[in-house]
């Protein structure tokens, strides 16, 4: 075994409360494009900021075709061998939670109890009333843009409809993060996962769990400014890497 993997697969099996942080890297090997790197969504079209979301109708319906643009996507992808290694720590009880920047719900398909992800930037699967946080259904939303034109306004209270992702310019969840903080001061391993580490303050979670006393790994293709900081670096394809440790276990 290569010697980094194999002290990555040391400090797994050591860990008693690892937790796990993953951003775009991990899905890209679904097939999923990065929205921020260069050539990224985000540099062909500037996305929708929050507050023009909530006050213009424009917006609103520019970001829902947007939406339904990507629904193909969304509905091809599929867990790969990095969120299946993580899905195994999970239940092998070596990871005590999933912390993910990611919006594709790829570590619920690969197997991961709900409620052992913490999902930062919230979740393109659904939607949410940002008056009153009732789900509702893309399909539904769809059919509703199709027949009239624009997304249907809230059921139960009239509110504006929204995809529960995090846009630009919105607040991050304050129960998320709260928990993030939680289980980053409690954990022993701190494993970062395809994560560039430049987005804050999701970003400052590796740090919270390294002064807290975790070891902390980092696994990511290119370097990232925290390298110095962590235990064990690993510049490398995330689900090979992944899958050759969890099954040297």
């Amino acid at each position: 075994m290569d010697p980094d993997v194999a002290e990555l697969t040391n400090l797994l099996r050591n860990a008693r409360q690892a937790v796990v942080f993953t951003g775009a890297g991990i899905s890209t090997e679904s097939g999923i494009p990065d929205f921020r790197s260069p050539g990224g969504i985000w540099t062909k079209m500037m996305p929708v900021q929050f507050q023009d979301y909530l006050a213009d109708a424009q917006a609103r319906r520019v970001s829902w075709e947007r939406r339904f643009e990507m629904e193909e996507t969304w509905n091809a992808v599929r867990p790969n061998a990095g969120h299946l290694a993580v899905a195994e720590l999970v239940r092998r009880k070596i990871v005590s939670a999933v912390i993910t920047q990611n919006i594709d719900n790829l570590h619920q398909a690969a197997g991961v109890p709900e409620h052992r992800v913490i999902e930062l930037h919230g979740n393109t699967r659904y939607a949410k009333c940002l008056t009153c946080g009732a789900r509702a259904e893309i399909a539904d939303i769809r059919t509703h843009y199709v027949a009239h034109g624009d997304a249907p306004d809230c059921k139960l209270c009239g509110g504006i409809i929204k995809t529960a992702t995090i846009s630009f310019g919105q607040a991050m969840p304050d129960a998320e993060m709260a928990r993030a903080e939680e289980v980053s001061l409690a954990a022993d391993l701190f494993l970062v996962a395809g994560s560039s580490l430049v987005v804050y303050p999701a970003a400052a979670f590796p740090l919270v769990a390294r002064r807290a006393g975790a070891k902390l790994a980092i696994l990511n293709r290119e370097k990232t400014e925290q390298d110095p900081y962590a235990d064990l670096v690993l510049h490398r394809e995330i689900g090979p890497t992944l899958t050759e440790a969890v099954q040297a276990l």
